[in-house]
């Protein structure tokens, strides 16, 4: 049997990583097992449906660089891939569950059913009282030759139980009696709800395995019961692990990021989130953890999911993003930055070849310390938007005073003449020199000098950020540090 797997989401928010995760497995599932992956819109909530969402799902896999073998912009021999263009499909096979007695049409108005929910809000048993479950083809006939408003209903068994089989969970059964009355199958509008089109989809486009979220649980033995209704064998289950916050609750917008998107915007790496996500619940062995998405292609399968729910470690991917931004070329890696760089405002919207230039040049001393793309703002603003701004107490390291601060701040001005002209290493010691001679240690020298170029205690390789920025500009920032911290009331 052919492995056939859908990833079929709701363009009703922006893709998370939930979804994400679901969306990977599947995909990683079909290319190792030689199957195919489908996407597929399930588009049929059309009070909560949004254009942009559903841009999102076709950006975020663009971005993602996987590909789907059948759905929207490919076709495919069990289109259309748009569930709102299945309706006709829909409302057939529920009209078949009527006719051989597997559900009803049901007539209840509103009003009626609003009633039932606030009778039943007060302790009575929850859902739909099968009002019409019972009515005689008369009544039924009659009703709908006045033109009465109706929905379809599934006649759910009154007793016994509900199986199905889950690759991680094992035999899951369910009291008949537990399981939503008589949902309702086909819409007032004609449009089916989740569970029948769900079911209708997955059988006419033969999906073998179902991998979802471990929240569609008690949504399945409903699918089970609809797919024994139409006399079909349903798909392979597989429900995946919660994706959990380090707290322990489930994943939420609390905890940090949670859409692709946002992620996207703070500069995480397309090949970070797809290995990192890739390891929520699933895993090689005890120890590899770094995957290009082609060896997840070729590595990953089900059976090496895990049962427990899995914890999303916003600092864990910081780290993996890290080591991949690491692996970037210069060049490359200048490419990723440069609209980061525009959008905080350190080049222009059309960067000068000389604006350019300095962001490459930079690239080398930020590399090692950048988390995200999105760092490369707050790290080189010193180095493009003019003099910095910084308390005049920064510039005293707490083992030295003001005094002391300018002599060594009037020694490095006289020094940093001519530093363009030296290599690397001779500026290196002829600071050590000059702190030799002033009678301190190369930390007190250097810590004004760094507050002095870049505003913080804490910044990018500081003698390499000086070839950047230019003697001229240093020695400005320089003189700059000096008046200030004259003008300064220690007071």
């Amino acid at each position: 049997m052919a492995v056939r797997v859908r990833y079929a989401p709701s363009p009703t928010g922006l893709q998370h990583i939930g979804g994400l995760r679901t969306a990977l497995f599947n995909y990683f599932f079909a290319r190792s097992a030689g199957g195919t992956f489908i996407l597929r819109i399930e588009d049929t909530d059309r009070e909560r449906y949004d254009e942009r969402a559903l841009e999102d799902i076709f950006d975020t896999f663009r971005w993602l660089g996987i590909d789907w073998d059948e759905g929207p912009g490919k076709g495919g021999d069990f289109g259309p891939y748009f569930q709102s263009e299945r309706r006709e499909l829909y409302e057939e096979h529920a009209r078949r569950l009527v006719d051989m007695g597997m559900a009803y049409y049901c007539f209840c108005t509103p009003e009626r059913l609003e009633k039932l929910r606030q009778e039943r809000g007060k302790g009575k048993a929850s859902g739909y009282d099968r009002h019409c479950r019972n009515l005689s083809q008369s009544e039924v006939d009659s009703m709908l030759a006045e033109g009465r408003p109706y929905v379809i209903r599934l006649k759910v068994p009154l007793e016994g139980e509900t199986f199905f089989s889950d690759v991680l969970l094992g035999d899951v059964s369910y009291a008949n009696t537990d399981i939503n009355p008589d949902p309702v199958l086909l819409k007032s509008d004609g449009f089916p709800t989740y569970h029948l089109a769900n079911v209708v989809d997955d059988h006419l486009m033969e999906i073998t395995h179902i991998l979802r979220a471990q929240e569609w649980i008690p949504s399945t033995p409903l699918h089970v019961l609809i797919y024994k209704a139409f006399g079909w064998e349903p798909p392979v289950y597989c429900h995946l692990p919660m994706v959990l916050g380090e707290d322990g609750q489930k994943l939420s917008k609390r905890h940090g990021a949670t859409s692709v998107l946002e992620f996207r915007k703070q500069g995480y790496l397309a090949e970070a989130l797809v290995n990192y996500v890739s390891l929520l619940g699933w895993s090689y062995d005890d120890s590899t953890e770094f995957f290009s998405r082609e060896d997840l292609e070729r590595v990953f399968s089900i059976e090496r999911l895990n049962k427990s729910p899995a914890v999303f470690d916003y600092k864990k991917l910081d780290w993996f993003n890290g080591v991949y931004i690491r692996k970037k070329t210069d060049e490359e890696l200048f490419e990723l930055l440069l609209p980061y760089a525009i959008d905080y405002g350190l080049v222009s919207k059309e960067p000068s070849d000389e604006e350019k230039k300095k962001l490459l040049g930079a690239v080398p001393i930020i590399k090692e310390r950048l988390r995200v793309l999105s760092d490369v703002g707050p790290m080189l603003e010193f180095l493009f938007k003019g003099l910095p701004e910084y308390e005049p107490s920064m510039l005293i390291h707490k083992k030295s005073d003001k005094q002391k601060t300018l002599s060594a701040l009037e020694a490095i001005k006289g020094f940093l003449h001519g530093y363009e002209g030296r290599s690397h290493d001779e500026n290196e010691n002829g600071f050590r020199e000059l702190a030799d001679s002033l009678g301190i240690k190369l930390g007190l020298l250097l810590m004004p000098l760094r507050v002095a170029i870049t505003g913080s205690t804490v910044s990018p390789p500081l003698l390499e950020s000086i070839y950047l920025m230019g003697e001229d500009e240093a020695i400005r920032r320089v003189d700059a540090a000096y008046t200030k911290l004259v003008d300064w009331n220690e007071e």
